[in-house]
């Protein structure tokens, strides 16, 4: 599961990277950061707890935060857990 969130991690910051943006701070939900306080370590962002987010974080480019539409962008690790539970079913029958 760590893997699947560093990939999801890294590919947004390489999305925001390449529209010209310089991604360095997170917005996270608590079950996002339960998940994915290790996988942060390495990616150098400022990383902001709020509740509101729960499985979700939202990456930004803070200098451009709130005035360009494009300058972030919503993950959300829910998918990941229904697909593991999808497969855990799966491996079951």
């Amino acid at each position: 599961m760590k893997e699947e969130i560093y990939e999801l991690v890294k590919t947004t910051i390489n999305e925001l990277r390449e529209e010209g943006l310089n991604p360095d701070i997170m917005l996270a939900g608590p079950e996002f950061l339960k998940h994915a306080s290790e996988v942060l370590k390495d990616c150098h962002l400022a990383v902001y707890e709020i509740k509101e987010l729960n499985s979700d974080a939202v990456i930004a480019d803070s200098q451009y935060l709130g005035q360009l539409k494009r300058a972030s962008r919503r993950i959300s690790i829910g998918l990941l857990f229904k697909e593991k539970d999808m497969w855990e079913e799966i491996q079951k029958v």
